[in-house]
């Protein structure tokens, strides 16, 4: 499933959320995908439970977590949520803070993988020092904000 269209099925998007822990920040991503029939609760906590035991792989870019687990802990159709929060959280063992979280629930490997490429053309940047610009989706206050970037995105890896 698309991202964009996700967002809108899922009705899983959160601007300038606030959370004061990892923890807070994950659920308010698992709990709009829940609510929409996406995930069962299950996943949430194998991404919590992962989390604590591997360290924090969910934190693929500076000031960036993608919070996921393997399909079979809950998964009930491929989602995403989008989350951006007023302040960053710090995860253990990371020097960057976090403010924006994008959960990912890939039904299998495939939409897993397909979702990750698809999420990663959205937030890449060749102009920034990382690659990923986030400032575009921070800077947003509405749905319909998020919708243009990703349109905006999307037509820019096309053109």
């Amino acid at each position: 499933m698309a991202f964009k269209q996700s967002l809108i099925e899922n009705n899983s998007i959160a601007l300038q959320a606030s959370a004061t822990t990892w923890e807070q920040a994950i659920k308010i991503g698992t709990d709009m995908l829940i609510a929409s029939g996406a995930i069962q609760p299950s996943y949430h906590d194998a991404i919590i439970q992962s989390v604590k035991t591997l360290g924090p792989y969910i934190v693929i870019a500076p000031q960036l977590a993608l919070p996921h687990a393997r399909p079979e802990n809950g998964v009930n159709r491929t989602a995403f949520a989008l989350v951006t929060l007023q302040q960053p959280i710090v995860f253990d063992g990371e020097d960057e803070p976090v403010d924006v979280l994008i959960t990912l629930a890939g039904s299998s490997s495939d939409e897993h993988m397909e979702g990750l490429l698809e999420v990663t053309q959205i937030i890449d940047d060749e102009e920034s020092d990382t690659g990923v610009d986030l400032d575009k989706l921070r800077r947003c206050r509405s749905a319909d904000d998020v919708y243009r970037v990703i349109d905006e995105a999307l037509e820019a890896e096309m053109a």
